[in-house]
C-alpha cells in the first residue's frame, strides 16, 4: 500500500505559524540560524527518511531483534542509520558547536524526530537514547568523561542507553539493587537492569549505558543513588576498546516495536565491571531526572508520530476504496448507482476527522511543550525563563500522555476504518495499532504521569504553574472572542476552564487534610480530563491563526488547508470536550470506590 506517512505543510504550519519558532531563534545562541536554514534541515530530513527509514518500516516488523548466541540480532538497517544519521547531524543537533553540536532549538529537533518517527519508529529510538546519555554527561560528566564519550556518541559510531529499571523494582526506583564499589579511580559494577531499550546490537561498536547504582552505605531509597558511565567497552588510552564484564542475558519479544530492542543487561558477572562516577555521589536521581523532561516529552512526540502516519495511510485507504452506496433522499441505496468511495460515508468521515483531532492536535502539544523548553533555558530575562520552566514542569506530563492514550485510540479507529483488511498484515494499520501501545509505558505509565500531574505538578509552588496555564488559556480565549465565527467556542471554552476549577475545589481539600490517597485516586481520570481542556486551547488557537491567514493576502498554504484546519477545530469542540462532563462527574463524586480493600472488591 502507497501512502504518504506525513503531512509537512502541517508540521510547518504548527512549527512557524502556531508555535512561532522565529520567537526561539531570536535568543542569542540561535543567531547563526533562522527559520529557511531549520526548513532547509527539516528537508534533508524528510529526504533521510524517505530513503533510510520509510522503506524499512514493515520489513523490521517482519524481521524482529532476536537474542542469538550471546547478542542481539537486528536489521541491518539499524547500524546503517546510526552512522547515516551521525552524519547528518542526528544526535548532535542539540549540542554547542563547542561540543562538536549544531545547535539547533528543540522545537526543531523534535520536528526533526518527529519526521523520522512517522517514517519508522523503530530506528529513531537508538539515536534518541544516544542523544539522551551524551546529554547527561555533556551537562554532569567531567572533562575527562566528555572528552572519551562524547565525540563517539555524537558522531553515531557508539550507541547510547539509560538504565534504570531491574527485575524486583520496576517502577520503584527507591528499591534498586544495582551496587557500586569504589576501586580506585572507577567503581566496581554488580546487577541487572531490564527494558533497556537499544541495550546491545551486532554492528555496534560500543554502547555506553548511564547506569543507576547504589554505592555502598548510601542513604536508604531514592537520595542514596548514583549515576555512572558504564561502557559496554572500555576505551584505553590509545583507543583500542576492551570487554567491561557487561554481559546481554535476552532481548524481550514484544508485541509491537519489534525492531527496536529491548534489552536485559548484566553487569559484573565475572566481578570485571567498571563504572565511572557522573557528578557527585548519591545525585544520580536528579541527574537523571533534569533528562526525564526531553525524554518524556520525546514519547508523546513518538506516539504523535505514529498517530499521524496512521491517519494517513487510514485517509489514502478511504480515498481509494470503493463500496457500499450513498444513501438517497428517500433513505434507500440506489443499486444503479456505483459503489462510492467509503470517505464519502458519514461515519467514516467521523473516524477519519478523529484521527486527525487526535493527531494534529498531539503534535500541536509536543511542540508547545518544546517551545517551552527552549525559552526556560535560553530566553535572557531570569523571570521568563522560570516561568517558561513552570509551563514545562505542568505540561509535561500531558505531552506525554495525551499523544501515548488519545494516540491509541485514532490508531484503533484507522483500523477500523479498514475493516477486515485493518487487521491483515498487508496493510499497515495493525503494526502502528500495536507499535503505539508501549508508549502509554515509556517512561512512566499513564498512572504515574497523572500521579505526577495532580499530586506535584498542580500544586508546584503553591499552583503557580497551574495559574501561568490559565492565564494563556485565557489570553487565547479573549483573542478567539473577538472573532465572530470563533466566539462560541471561545465561550464553550471558558466553562470548560471553570470545571476545571470547581473540580480542583473539590479535590485539593483532601490534600490539604493530608487524605492524599483519596486525593489522588482519581488522578488517571483527572489526566483524560484536564488534557481534553489543554487540547482544546490548541485547537481553538489552531483555528484562530488558521481562519486570520486564510482572510490575509499571503496565505502559503492554500485555502483548503486552512479550512480543514478551522474544521477539525470545531470537530474537536463538538465530539470530544463535551466528554468532559462526564469525567467530572466522576472527580466531583464522593465515594472513592478504589480505596476499599481488595478483599471487599475482588472476592
Amino acid at each position: 500500500m502507497a501512502y504518504p506517512y506525513i503531512d509537512l505543510n502541517t508540521l510547518k504550519f504548527f512549527l512557524y505559524s502556531v508555535h512561532e519558532l522565529d520567537q526561539v531563534l531570536q535568543q542569542p545562541r540561535y543567531q547563526d540560524h533562522d527559520g529557511a536554514s531549520i526548513e532547509m534541515f527539516l528537508d534533508a530530513v524528510k529526504d533521510f527518511s524517505d530513503k533510510e527509514l520509510f522503506p524499512f518500516f514493515q520489513e523490521m516488523d517482519r524481521s524482529p531483534a532476536a537474542y542469538r548466541d550471546g547478542e542481539i540480532i537486528v536489521h541491518p538497517q539499524v547500524p546503517r542509520y546510526m552512522k547515516q544519521g551521525g552524519d547528518l547531524g542526528l544526535v548532535s543537533a542539540l549540542f554547542d558547536y563547542e561540543t562538536g553540536g549544531l545547535q539547533l532549538p528543540h522545537m526543531a529537533v523534535t520536528a526533526s524526530a518527529y519526521i523520522q518517527e512517522t517514517a519508522n519508529n523503530h530506528l529513531p529510538g537508538y539515536i534518541g537514547l544516544t542523544l539522551g546519555s551524551a546529554e547527561l554527561i555533556d551537562h554532569f560528566g567531567s572533562e575527562e568523561l566528555k572528552q572519551t564519550y562524547l565525540p563517539k556518541m555524537l558522531s553515531g559510531q557508539w550507541g547510547g542507553t539509560m538504565c534504570l529499571t531491574e527485575p524486583q523494582a520496576g517502577s520503584s526506583l527507591s528499591d534498586i539493587t544495582t551496587a557500586a564499589r569504589p576501586d580506585g579511580d572507577w567503581y566496581q559494577i554488580t546487577g541487572q537492569k531490564i527494558f533497556i531499550s537499544g541495550g546491545d546490537f551486532q554492528g555496534a561498536e560500543n554502547i555506553v549505558h548511564l547506569v543507576l547504582a547504589r554505592i555502598a552505605g548510601a542513604p536508604p531509597g531514592t537520595a542514596g543513588i548514583s549515576l555512572f558511565v558504564v561502557p559496554k567497552n572500555r576505551p584505553g588510552p590509545d583507543g583500542s576498546l576492551e570487554p567491561n564484564d557487561v554481559n546481554t542475558v535476552g532481548d524481550f519479544q514484544k508485541m509491537g516495536q519489534r525492531g527496536y530492542c529491548t534489552t536485559h543487561l548484566s553487569f559484573g558477572d565475572h566481578h570485571h565491571c567498571r563504572g565511572w562516577l557522573v557528578g557527585e555521589a548519591n545525585r544520580g536521581l536528579s541527574y537523571m531526572f533534569k533528562m526525564m523532561n526531553g525524554a518524556r516529552i520525546a514519547v508523546g512526540r513518538g506516539a504523535a508520530a505514529i498517530a499521524m502516519a496512521a491517519y494517513q495511510a487510514s485517509l489514502a485507504y478511504a480515498r481509494e476504496r470503493p463500496q457500499g452506496r450513498r444513501l438517497s433522499r428517500s433513505g434507500e441505496k440506489d443499486l444503479s448507482q456505483e459503489q462510492t468511495l467509503i470517505i464519502n460515508h458519514p461515519d467514516v468521515k467521523r473516524m477519519l476527522l478523529l484521527q486527525k483531532a487526535v493527531a494534529e492536535g498531539a503534535l500541536n502539544l509536543v511542540l508547545l511543550a518544546s517551545k517551552y523548553q527552549d525559552l526556560s533555558i535560553t530566553h535572557p530575562d531570569p523571570d521568563e525563563r522560570n516561568k517558561y520552566r513552570l509551563l514545562l514542569e505542568i505540561v509535561t506530563p500531558l505531552a506525554k500522555t495525551y499523544p501515548s492514550e488519545m494516540g491509541a485510540v485514532a490508531v484503533s479507529n484507522g483500523l477500523q476504518v479498514l475493516g477486515g483488511y485493518g487487521y491483515c498484515t498487508d496493510f499497515p494499520l495493525q503494526q502502528y495499532h500495536r507499535d503505539i501501545r508501549i508508549f502509554a509505558i515509556y517512561e512512566g505509565t499513564t498512572g504515574i504521569q497523572s500521579l505526577d500531574l495532580l499530586g506535584r505538578k498542580v500544586t508546584l509552588e503553591n499552583g503557580r504553574a497551574l495559574e501561568l496555564l490559565v492565564a494563556e488559556i485565557s489570553r487565547s480565549i479573549e483573542q478567539a472572542s473577538a472573532v465572530g465565527e470563533l466566539s462560541p467556542y471561545a465561550l464553550q471554552l471558558r466553562e470548560k476552564l471553570g470545571l476545571v476549577q470547581k473540580v480542583l475545589g473539590h479535590l485539593l481539600p483532601y490534600a490539604k487534610k493530608g487524605e492524599y490517597e483519596r486525593f489522588l485516586s482519581n488522578a488517571t481520570v483527572f489526566m483524560e480530563f484536564f488534557g481534553t481542556v489543554v487540547l482544546a486551547w490548541l485547537w481553538l488557537d489552531t483555528g484562530r491563526i488558521a481562519h486570520a491567514q486564510s482572510k490575509g493576502g499571503n496565505s502559503p498554504y492554500g485555502a483548503a488547508f486552512y479550512a480543514a484546519k478551522v474544521h477539525a477545530m470545531q470537530f474537536y469542540f463538538n465530539f470530544e470536550l463535551p466528554k468532559t462532563t462526564a469525567l467530572a462527574e466522576v472527580l466531583l463524586g464522593e465515594e472513592g470506590l478504589t480505596l476499599e480493600p481488595p478483599s471487599n472488591l475482588f472476592g
